[in-house]
């Protein structure tokens, strides 16, 4: 038990960097090396069955014990990638409540990711006529390849299916499924429209760019907890963020800021 533990630890560190890698290339609109994208595969599979075989033996807190958080983290990143698939065919959102305001930002991507999906799905064509005396080989790229496409619209379903909301209370904005960060509206200091096209990482800022542009800035009274990717705790003083309509989400967010 002990052995087998170890095991799927050292499993679950090697497939947190695997996976880390092929989301921040698809992140950036490029394709990873098959060979990560084959790694990943393997060693999720064989991560898959070593759990089952814990879960019977040990329950729910043996995998926990196990898993490390970003591992679980990354593994929650894609069903929620695969879920806002279902959600883009269904035409249903994710997290709008009735009375609530949407506003989508994915406009300004769409062209890069159908793009990037063509090419994927070009290329998987000519993996398939490559490889179709070999075929092994050609069922595993095949897998790979599908798995691609599939992720990259998925991301670019978890962008039109999650729109940044504003309610009663609070304002949540959304990028894809890796970020989601709920801002009490009492705690929002000023809404100005402006659009800028560089971001300079800094501590305390959150840069929501969409086609590497923001159009709306937030300043905060009181900075709120945001999580990154991996889980590691940031204090936001500041959001950038992006709309396909602005305007009205700064009027929206400047009529509810507004005393009565």
């Amino acid at each position: 038990m002990t052995a087998l533990r170890t095991s799927l630890r050292v499993l679950a560190y090697a497939a947190l960097a695997a996976e880390l890698v092929v989301t921040v290339c698809l992140l950036a609109g490029t394709r990873p090396p098959r060979a990560v994208e084959a790694a990943v595969v393997a060693v999720l599979v064989v991560e898959v069955c070593g759990l089952a075989v814990l879960y019977r033996r040990g329950g729910r807190d043996a995998v926990r014990e196990v898993v490390p958080a970003k591992v679980r983290r990354i593994a929650g990143h894609e069903l929620r990638v695969f879920a806002s698939l279902l959600r883009w065919v269904a035409r249903r959102r994710h997290g709008v409540p009735a009375g609530a305001s949407a506003f989508p930002y994915a406009r300004g991507q769409a062209v890069m990711m159908y793009s990037f999906a063509f090419v994927c799905v070009v290329e998987s064509f000519g993996m398939w006529a490559l490889l179709r005396d070999w075929p092994t080989l050609h069922h595993i790229v095949l897998f790979l390849d599908v798995y691609t496409v599939l992720m990259v619209l998925g991301l670019h379903a978890a962008s039109v299916t999650r729109p940044h909301v504003v309610t009663a209370d609070a304002l949540r904005v959304r990028r894809a499924a890796h970020v989601d960060l709920r801002i009490p509206l009492e705690r929002i200091a000023s809404v100005r429209r402006e659009n800028k096209y560089t971001h300079t990482p800094r501590e305390g800022e959150l840069n929501l760019d969409v086609g590497a542009q923001t159009s709306i800035t937030l300043e905060l009274s009181i900075p709120v907890r945001h999580f990154t990717f991996l889980g590691r705790p940031r204090d936001i003083h500041l959001v950038r963020l992006h709309a396909e309509d602005p305007d009205r989400l700064a009027r929206t967010l400047e009529q509810r800021l507004t005393p009565a």
